[in-house]
Formats: C-alpha cells, sequence, structure tokens
C-alpha cells in the first residue's frame, strides 16, 4: 500500500512539473538565447508582408485594407500579374507577379489559406509521411505540386521579366501560412534548376516565408538557410505544429483541449528520435523571430526581433497562449514587424558609427555566412538523415554551377518542373526512400 502510494506520489509531482514547465513557456522562450537582427537584414520583410496583402485585395487603387503605413507603398502599375482563385482552378492559392523598379526586385508573392475555400484544404492535407523526396530530403507532397503548378505557369514570365531588366534585379518568392509553403517550395526548385528561370543565380533567389508551414525536413531547412527566410510572430501556432494538417484544423476548433495533448505527447518523445526522423517536417531556412510579450507581463512591448539558424529546438514546442491563433494573422505580422524595423533604426542612429557603413554590412554578410556553415555542421554532429558539411555543401554548389552552364544557351526542347521534380527525386533517391521503420509514425 506504502509502496502504491508512493508512486502515486512521485506521479503526481512529476506531471505537476511538466504541466508548470508547459503552462510557463512563452513564445520569446524559443529565441532567447538568438542574436537581435539588424536592420539592414530586416527591412525588405515589412515591404513583403504589404505586397502579400495586395494578393488580398479585388482593386490595389481602392484598397480595403490599410497597413501600418497607412497606405499601401506599391504601385499598382508595376503588377504584371493577378491569379485569382478562377485561374488557378484550386492547384494553388491566388498570387500577383510584381516588378519593384524602386528595390529591383521580381516578386511572386502567394496568400495565404482561405478557410471558405476547399481546394486550399486539398492542398494541405495532401501529404502522407515520407510520400515525397526532394533534393535529399522530405517535403511536403501537396504543397511541392502547387509549387510545380505555379513555376509550370510562371517560368516564362519570370526569365522574360528578368532578362527584360537586365538580369540583375533579385527573384523573390514570398507567400504566408499555406502560401509561405509553396513559396520555399518553388525558392528550392529554382536554385536546384536555374537554367528554367534563365540562369539566375544563388545570389539573387530569395524567399519569404511569414508564419510557415512545415514544409521541409531539418537538413532541407538548414540547407537554405541563405535564400529561405521564415518570419513568426511571437506565440504563432503554425510553425510550432506538425504536418500534414489534421493537427492544425484541430488546432483551429477545439485549440484549448487538443494543443494540451499534442504538448504531452510531444514531451515524451526523446529529442534525439525527432531529429532523427527524416520524415518529420520544419519550418525553413533562417528563422526571425519576433518578440512583443513576456512573462507575466501584461500588454505588448516595443517589438524586438531575433535571428538564428537553429538545428536543435527548432520551434517544437507550440505555446499554450490566447494569442496562438492572432499571432498568424499577416495584418498583425505586417504592423508588429513595421513596429520592429523602427525600433531597430532608431537604435541604431543613437548608436556611435565607428565604421563605415559599407564595412558595417560586409562584416554582417560574413557574420550570416558563418552562421550558416556553423548550422551545417551542427547538423552534421547531431547526425540529422542526409545532413552535409559545409565543404559537401559547397562542392554541391559548384557541380550545380556546371550543370547549369548551359542556362545562357538557347533551349533545344522545352522541359517542365514536373520532369525537374523527377530529376530530383531520382538524383536523391540512391536507397534513402526505405522508412526506418523504428521511427516514430506519430512524428510528421
Amino acid at each position: 500500500m506504502s509502496v502504491a502510494c508512493g508512486l502515486e506520489c512521485v506521479f503526481c509531482v512529476g506531471f505537476s512539473r511538466w504541466a508548470w514547465k508547459r503552462c510557463t513557456h512563452v513564445g520569446s522562450d524559443d529565441s532567447a538565447t538568438w542574436a537581435a537582427a539588424t536592420p539592414e537584414e530586416f527591412e525588405p520583410i515589412p515591404r513583403i508582408c504589404r505586397v502579400i496583402l495586395a494578393v488580398y485585395e479585388p482593386d490595389l487603387r481602392n484598397p480595403k485594407v490599410s497597413p501600418s503605413i497607412g497606405k499601401f507603398d506599391l504601385n499598382p502599375d508595376w503588377v504584371i500579374k493577378r491569379v485569382t482563385y478562377e485561374k488557378t482552378q484550386g492547384r494553388s492559392p491566388p498570387y500577383i507577379v510584381y516588378v519593384d523598379h524602386d528595390h529591383r526586385e521580381i516578386v511572386l508573392a502567394i496568400r495565404g489559406l482561405n478557410l471558405a475555400k476547399e481546394s486550399d484544404y486539398k492542398i494541405l492535407l495532401n501529404n502522407k509521411l515520407g510520400q515525397k523526396m526532394l533534393g535529399g530530403g522530405y517535403v511536403h507532397h501537396g504543397l511541392l505540386e502547387s509549387a510545380v503548378w505555379v513555376l509550370n505557369q510562371e517560368s516564362e514570365t519570370l526569365r522574360g521579366l528578368w532578362e527584360e531588366n537586365g538580369r540583375e534585379y533579385d527573384l523573390v518568392f514570398a507567400g504566408h501560412s499555406l502560401g509561405s509553403g509553396v513559396a520555399a517550395l518553388m525558392a528550392v526548385l529554382v536554385v536546384n534548376t536555374p537554367a528554367m528561370i534563365g540562369g539566375v543565380p544563388r545570389s539573387k533567389i530569395r524567399c519569404f516565408a511569414l508564419a510557415p508551414a512545415r514544409c521541409m525536413s531539418l537538413n532541407l531547412a538548414v540547407k537554405y538557410a541563405d535564400v529561405i527566410f521564415s518570419v513568426i510572430l511571437q506565440d504563432d501556432f503554425l510553425p510550432r505544429t506538425a504536418t500534414p494538417l489534421e493537427d492544425i484544423f484541430k488546432s483551429i476548433f477545439c485549440l484549448p483541449c487538443l494543443l494540451f495533448l499534442v504538448c504531452l505527447r510531444d514531451t515524451f518523445i526523446p529529442e534525439g528520435r525527432k531529429l532523427r526522423d527524416p520524415r518529420r517536417l520544419y519550418a525553413p531556412g533562417r528563422i526571425y523571430h519576433i518578440v512583443e510579450r513576456k512573462f507575466c507581463r501584461c500588454g505588448r512591448f516595443p517589438p524586438e526581433v531575433r535571428t538564428a539558424i537553429p538545428v536543435d529546438g527548432r520551434f517544437e514546442h507550440i505555446v499554450l497562449s490566447s494569442n496562438a491563433t492572432s499571432d498568424h494573422a499577416i495584418l498583425w505580422i505586417e504592423r508588429e514587424s513595421e513596429k520592429a524595423l523602427q525600433e531597430m533604426r532608431e537604435k541604431s542612429a543613437e548608436t556611435v558609427v565607428t565604421k563605415a557603413p559599407k564595412e558595417k554590412r560586409m562584416e554582417r554578410l560574413n557574420t550570416l555566412e558563418k552562421e550558416h556553415k556553423d548550422a551545417l555542421e551542427r547538423a552534421v554532429s547531431l547526425n540529422i538523415p542526409h545532413a552535409v558539411s559545409a565543404a559537401e555543401e559547397q562542392e554541391e554548389e559548384e557541380e550545380e554551377e556546371c550543370n547549369n552552364a548551359e542556362a545562357s544557351e538557347p533551349k533545344s526542347k522545352k522541359k517542365n518542373w514536373d520532369e525537374v521534380v523527377e530529376k530530383l527525386f531520382h538524383r536523391s533517391n540512391s536507397g534513402e526512400l526505405v522508412l526506418n521503420e523504428n521511427v516514430d509514425g506519430t512524428d510528421r
């Protein structure tokens, strides 16, 4: 009897400790050790948010939604193409192609999930554990199909715009929520086959994933951290929720009870098992975390932005917060990112400048490059499946450049992106598609 009472006490103490840690876990804890972002690297994000917001507007000259600066700072005359749900026929969310001559960018921006559209649910639910492998890692199957469809429709448009502008503009893919996963996988495809877009170099390809869905395995998330930049506002549930999307929909409609059960389940899955599961999907690339609330302190504070390329502990735990869904909204992300940028600029102006601006920018670029190399090495040291070292990554990039040297030559046969995906699939399929049955099947 005494033994049973003792075990009961141990269980109660252990459960109470777990409940306390989970209930006191706040969004800012995920990035507590990260470095602060600089205004130079964060500058494009509020602007890109407004471009994505423009996808929601039927008439940009008479917008219904007002961004934080009071108006849209994009020129409606520079919108090259607007694609609606009727034109996508459920294959992709709506998007626009926009040429920003002020910032020398060609932007393909995709809107987020529309809860009233069945086609969006089909895209998100079109995935099974370990269903699709691409370029050495696993990706979300439905989002990849959507990315391939968009590229099949817009490759020639993007190629033409890039060549018309002297091959000097950056090619930017941007998306929110559902669109972020599509944009991220488009960036991966274009980086691997630049010849399909006229030979755009990797240095001119960028992707901004706002409130990103988990769409690629950890080795790919780290590998493309120099191209893909994810932006997460405080407690946003989506980057922390596993995909396929059954859990996400339940999180929306039965948030308190389900999040508690998900937290309980994830607590008892060892961290090593999560990292060793090649099929577990993550938010892509380098992460910028906007933090504006603190533990046991009411109200919003001036937002600060922290950045890193996390490997272990990459937004694994859902935050039990009343703001978990509101922080996912593109309007809140735009407003808080604009506030954060202004805060960073003010602090930067107050700082005594000891170096020339050019040297300062070069120093930050070198730091970002070093962080990427360190993240690659960290992934290798943790035995992340399919992870490659910085040296191997450099060799792969050089090989890709050689393979795509013919990009400037006339095309003898027009290829589509389905063939590119098959090529990348076979290139990565060296016996690695055999699933490890010892890996916990509940992780996605």
